[in-house]
């Protein structure tokens, strides 16, 4: 990306007769330029997006690029930057087209989190939650127009002068087909490493789900001031996407409650069934947990880890057995949620993170190549430990690397064919059990979370009681896993009853609430029986 200001190459120039005078280079990437822009019919500041003349040479680019300005042009909301006009020039004698956008004034979200990382480590839940809705509310949009955006990040997303969320750069987003549609045509992969979906790591058909699993991890960012995988390479990031579960937002940041880890949990699951099934209904958890929060500084843990996909070291070349064909996944199909009618996006206000300087720069327009086929949802191969006789956990995580070494390939432009596989007999391919043996469950169902304990001394050793020395707190089982909770009464000798309530938003075997509540005093001789209202994962 240039700095702010830079003299693009067509600055100075003009297009669509004159009407666009092309300023300041705010941005560019491999695909196209940004340029501060002034229209002289409606005496305003635009931004233009160029394609690069290289590619401006190909019809079919020139093509793609018009269909989907036209398509952006089409979503019309308070946080999504409007698309104005679009046409072709002739610039340096080559045919160029461009696309007329709303110019924001204003930081890019990456740069509104640095500055509260400065101040205090991390963003604040409760602003975090607010920005994340409004930018849900941009893809709910989206959504319905059936776009994915592809994309989501802290640097497509634009905060205004007034603080008002702005989400941009569609232009790598285009019309689903029959709910699901593949990444390209040669296996392309777009996005961004850190926020890439497990299944656009692997090349596979995306919807709208696999937004809201880089809303995830955007929000992950927010509230910790880190993303959840990081590594050194974008193959070690895109394994630890489909391989490895992130920790809880909460081990890094002490002040986050655990309505804020049940958020993120979901909408970083790895299958796309198990994530929220629409945007809509993300941003209403979002506003709801946002309203439930009190005020509160982040407290971050220092030196905290995330999961660095260095498990693919030891995996991307494990030894080949060409004579066994690479096994095959085990296949889950799925369908997209159904999407509510479009409500209108609350406004928020932000105390200022300081002064707002020069244009920000802006992401490329990376066009989207292909056709859409629309596949099932592919459940990816988890490591087994090999056993005597056979490597079929070896052969698992070579499939998984291989998929993603050809899909990270395809990002740099390279269209490869890359095959690792190992041994195992056709009894055991992909390491896995028979599918078909698995039990029905409830459509919508979210299954349990295990990482959601409490340690036993919660009950062997529980808070005394501020007015009575000879009594204790009842602890705060919420949002924790009954196995865990069950543990902590077998150590302290109590007993439980257990209500099932239905509902899919913390997952199966969640505590939703508690009788006598958290913090009510009871004598640790005469212990009453605590009944736990615990969640079926079903929805309600």
């Amino acid at each position: 990306m240039s700095q702010d200001g830079a003299q693009g190459r067509y600055a100075g120039r003009a297009v669509a007769g004159g009407r666009y005078q092309l300023r300041d280079l705010l941005g560019e990437g491999g695909m196209a330029s940004v340029h501060l822009a002034y229209d002289s019919v409606l005496d305003r500041q635009v931004a233009i997006k160029t394609l690069h003349t290289e590619l401006g040479r190909e019809q079919a680019f020139r093509e793609r690029f018009r269909r989907e300005a036209q398509s952006v042009a089409k979503l019309t909301h308070t946080n999504i930057v409007s698309v104005f006009d679009t046409g072709e020039d002739d610039l340096d004698g080559m045919t160029t087209p461009y696309i007329v956008m709303e110019y924001i004034e204003g930081n890019p979200l990456g740069s509104v989190l640095d500055t509260d990382i400065q101040q205090y480590g991390a963003m604040p839940a409760d602003k975090a939650l607010k920005i994340t809705a409004d930018v849900l509310a941009a893809l709910e949009i989206s959504h319905e127009m059936g776009l994915v955006h592809r994309d989501i990040k802290p640097g497509n997303v634009m905060m205004t002068k007034r603080n008002v969320v702005k989400v941009m750069d569609f232009g790598i987003a285009r019309a689903m087909q029959s709910g699901v549609t593949s990444m390209t045509q040669t296996g392309m992969v777009v996005g961004t490493p850190q926020y890439l979906s497990p299944e656009q790591a692997l090349g596979r058909g995306v919807d709208a789900r696999s937004d809201l699993y880089s809303v995830g991890i955007m929000l992950f960012q927010l509230v910790t001031g880190r993303l959840p995988f990081e590594a050194d390479s974008p193959l070690a990031i895109a394994y630890a996407h489909v391989q490895e579960e992130p920790v809880a937002a909460s081990s890094v940041n002490r002040s986050l409650p655990p309505a804020v880890d049940a958020l993120i949990a979901r909408a970083l699951k790895k299958n796309p069934n198990e994530r929220f099934p629409s945007a809509e209904t993300m941003r209403d958890e979002c506003l709801r947990v946002a309203q439930s929060l009190h005020p509160v500084a982040p407290n971050i843990v220092p030196g905290a880890q995330t999961p660095s996909g260095s498990g693919v070291g030891s995996a991307v070349f494990p030894p080949v057995d060409q004579g066994t064909p690479a096994p095959g996944p085990v296949q889950t199909p799925y369908q997209p949620g159904p999407y509510g009618a479009p409500t209108p996006a609350p406004a928020y206000g932000y105390p200022q993170q300081g002064g707002y300087q020069t244009p920000p720069q802006t992401s490329a327009y990376s066009p989207q190549h292909g056709t859409s086929t629309p596949p099932p949802y592919n459940l990816s191969p988890q490591p087994t430990t090999p056993v005597s006789g056979g490597s079929g956990g070896r052969s698992s995580k070579g499939v998984v690397i291989g998929a993603i070494v050809v899909a990270l390939l395809a990002i740099g432009g390279l269209v490869t064919a890359l095959t690792l596989s190992g041994g195992g007999d056709d009894d055991n391919k992909g390491g896995g059990g028979d599918a078909s043996k698995s039990p029905s469950v409830v459509a919508g169902h979210l299954g349990p979370d295990t990482s959601k304990t409490i340690d036993t001394d919660k009950c062997t050793d529980a808070s005394e009681s501020y007015d009575d020395p000879d009594k204790i707190q009842v602890p705060d089982f919420h949002f924790k896993n009954l196995t865990s909770v069950k543990s902590c009464f077998q150590a302290a000798g109590w007993q439980m009853k257990v209500t099932r309530v239905d509902e899919n938003t913390y997952g199966e075997d969640t505590v939703m609430d508690q009788f006598p509540s958290a913090g009510t005093d009871v004598d640790p001789k005469n212990m009453p029986e605590i009944e736990l209202k615990v969640s079926s994962g079903d929805p309600s």
